[in-house]
């Protein structure tokens, strides 16, 4: 992906310093700038997680209208080398982003991500009941191609386990060797790849990782440097924990980020929370110091919203592409909506479900069938019935920007671009 206008300057002054330019982006949110002894000066870089076309495109924009650089956070589940339920591989997700960038005249700095990388992390490896030896060489390979496509941030995440596996916390020596052993990898492959330093994102806010408290996030960071430190690995920008946050849930805890942040800052590292979807409120993740933050399942729904919106403008004008149906479909036969039952829910048909519930989860989960051929079919359709009355995609592509910019917002990251060219050499050389 090419660097955009005011991305070169972050990437020189990262050359310059021997760091990956995410990690000179992470100190900048706590540095020149920022004042951490004032609420409210803070900044939470906003991540995204790509699970559409229209998504994707929609952060671009909102980002180079705040005026904010943007980082993609991308799942395996999404984008991998057999092309994810996007149908992107790491390298035309970076060809998109690059040539969308440059169709709409995006500006500021834009950065790819690994999210969740390891092993059994991917549900397709989970069913497969690959064994540990198998399920770790995946999740290598698909972190080869993150680099070789030039992906600037990776979430090293082996707290996943195959089905049927306990959720017991793992030891915490287990997710470090594991992690230690996927770093290994990676940088072995930066360095025959030829690429320039990269950014490391650690832990994770899955029940079997046991980072629940600051205690442990700060034991796991001790032990995670003293590994790394021994085999001369960089330290992770990034340390994901469980801020208490969950996908059908808008419940922050905001007092345990606080402890969170005075774990990581000791071994300076920021903190990054999951599962940002609908939070209230937003504003605690930078009063609270959490440096990142993922947002992916509520812009889905918010993308499924808007095209519920059209449908019920194309039955008005007399029209039905059977969208919605089409859509319910598509992801009941998925089987991905089971993923998200809670603990009373398992077992239960889908009809059988209260109709909030089957509408939540056709919500959020469009985004595993955006691309399957009946579901494209009938959007095609509604865009053509609503077509003399509404442009279809610059509506989605609306909704989906209103939702992106109030995290902007939020995360006090308007202008920060600006802020960033301030901050930056003139001339890093």
């Amino acid at each position: 992906m090419h660097a955009p206008a005011s991305d070169g300057p972050l990437r020189a002054a990262a050359h310059a310093e021997g760091k990956p330019p995410t990690a000179v982006l992470a100190r900048l949110l706590l540095g020149p700038f920022s004042d951490p002894s004032r609420p409210g000066t803070r900044h939470t870089l906003l991540a995204v997680c790509p699970s559409s076309k229209a998504v994707t495109r929609a952060a671009l924009l909102a980002a180079q209208e705040a005026h904010t650089p943007l980082l993609y956070a991308a799942t395996l589940n999404q984008v991998d080398r057999d092309g994810g339920y996007t149908g992107w591989t790491p390298g035309s997700l970076r060809d998109f982003v690059g040539d969308e960038a440059d169709r709409l005249g995006v500006e500021v700095p834009v950065f790819l991500g690994l999210d969740h990388g390891g092993p059994w992390a991917k549900d397709a490896h989970a069913n497969a009941e690959l064994s540990p030896d198998a399920a770790m060489t995946e999740a290598k390979r698909s972190v080869t191609a993150c680099i070789k496509a030039g992906y600037d941030l990776l979430h090293l995440d082996p707290a996943a386990g195959p089905p049927g596996a306990p959720s017991d916390s793992l030891p915490l020596d287990t997710l470090v060797d594991r992690t230690t052993t996927l770093l290994r990898h990676a940088e072995a492959t930066r360095r025959e790849s030829d690429r320039p330093p990269l950014a490391y994102e650690v832990g994770t806010d899955e029940a079997r990782g046991g980072l629940q408290s600051a205690d442990r996030v700060r034991t796991f960071l001790r032990r995670l440097h003293m590994a790394l430190d021994a085999h001369g690995l960089p330290s992770p920008t990034f340390v994901v924990g469980n801020l208490g946050t969950r996908l059908d849930s808008d419940d922050l805890d905001a007092d345990r980020a606080r402890r969170f942040v005075a774990a990581a800052e000791e071994s300076g590292t920021l903190v990054k929370g999951h599962y940002t979807d609908d939070v209230a409120p937003l504003s605690d993740y930078p009063l609270s110091g959490v440096g990142g933050a993922n947002v992916g399942p509520g812009l889905s729904a918010v993308e499924a919203k808007a095209v519920r919106a059209l449908a019920g403008l194309e039955s008005r004008l007399g029209h039905d592409s059977r969208m919605v149906d089409t859509l319910r479909a598509a992801v009941v036969e998925s089987g991905r909506w089971t993923k998200w039952l809670r603990t009373d829910e398992q077992g239960t048909a889908f009809t059988d479900l209260s109709p909030d519930r089957q509408r939540w989860l056709v919500n959020t989960g469009s985004r595993y069938v955006w691309t399957d051929p009946d579901v494209r079919a009938a959007r095609t359709a509604l865009y053509e019935h609503v077509a003399p009355y509404r442009d279809a995609d610059t509506f989605v592509l609306w909704r989906l920007k209103t939702a992106l910019l109030r995290y902007m917002h939020a995360f006090n990251l308007v202008g920060l671009a600006d802020q960033l060219a301030e901050a930056l050499p003139e001339d890093p050389s």
